[in-house]
């Protein structure tokens, strides 16, 4: 059985390590793999997304249930996280809420979509899509909040107001792509439109290359992080990313909130994607923790094939999705 799972997932990974061993033996550069990213990123992943959302069943209303399930698993996982690195590594206010970005930032997109697409079709595609459609804002602005009181910290300072740091979130998340589609395709269904043949034709064709283009993209980014020093915090922040957070999310799913099986499944299966490159980003902009959200990311990707085909199977033994 687990052999059978690991061939589904592999095709995802493979083409990361495709993506990854162009760019590393330059065959492609990195100026093409970062025009490949835009592409995904603007272009192709917000069409997918769009396309889904405009046909998709929501009218179960608000997934409250599903939303606090996630969330619950990203809360005490950034907790632990910023907590071990903290005390058990003595690292400053900023280095510890990177650990904890690092630890419960999962690539939803570039990852999770490919992924929950191959194992659970586009029935799956649903609930993912409603975990990115409030994931993204929510952890910016969070992200953004931690690491201005974590930096006035270090420094001794008295932190900015919160909702002036609210508003300078705000204003990077009205130019987001995938926010902007997410937004757009609400209106759309509000609107009770349909679109024309052609239209969905020309729509799944460019939404049908964001899978496979962004595991492309992905594998040729990897190359500019590769594995550096603090590599046991990197290991540990690694091991609570695919194995607790996901433990987490399958938990509340399950025992708290009895969420359908296909939402549990899916829920969990993205919380065991790898570390989104969103914890290196915040690092870079900070200052501190390059290496410690480097090796997460590395190390969970690299893992990434046996884990999520770990968790896969074992979703599959439980609940027969």
């Amino acid at each position: 059985m687990f052999a059978n799972t690991l061939t589904i997932v592999a095709p995802v990974f493979l083409l990361i390590g495709i993506g990854y061993s162009l760019a590393r033996i330059g065959v492609l550069d990195q100026s093409i793999a970062s025009a490949l990213g835009d592409f995904v990123y603007i272009i192709a992943i917000p069409v997918l997304i769009f396309r889904t959302l405009i046909n998709a069943d929501l009218t179960g209303g608000l997934p409250w249930a599903l939303w606090a399930t996630y969330f619950l698993g990203i809360f005490a996982t950034w907790f632990i996280g910023n907590v071990i690195i903290r005390k058990g590594f003595g690292r400053d206010a900023r280095a510890g809420a990177i650990g904890g970005i690092s630890a419960s930032f999962a690539n939803t997109i570039m990852v999770g979509l490919p992924l929950i697409g191959a194992v659970y079709g586009d029935e799956g595609l649903v609930p993912l899509l409603l975990i990115i459609s409030v994931h993204l804002a929510l952890m910016t602005v969070l992200m953004a909040i931690v690491m201005e009181r974590a930096a006035a910290v270090d420094r001794n300072d008295q932190s900015p107001p919160v909702l002036k740091m609210v508003a300078g979130a705000a204003q990077s998340l009205v130019k987001n792509p995938l926010v902007l589609t997410i937004v757009a395709a609400f209106i759309w269904r509000m609107t009770g439109w349909s679109i024309p043949t052609i239209g969905q034709d020309v729509l799944n064709r460019i939404g049908a290359t964001a899978l496979p283009l962004a595991l492309l993209s992905l594998g040729m980014s990897l190359v500019q992080y590769g594995v550096r020093g603090n590599v046991l915090p990197g290991l540990i922040l690694s091991g609570l990313k695919i194995f607790f957070m996901p433990a987490v999310v399958f938990s509340a799913g399950y025992f708290l909130f009895q969420l359908p099986p296909l939402w549990i499944a899916v829920a969990t299966l993205t919380a065991a994607c790898p570390t989104g490159i969103n914890a290196y980003i915040f690092a870079n902009r900070y200052g501190t923790g390059h290496a410690m959200s480097a090796n997460a990311i590395t190390a969970t990707t690299l893992c990434a094939i046996l884990t999520t085909s770990l968790w896969v199977w074992l979703l599959d033994l439980w609940l027969g999705v």
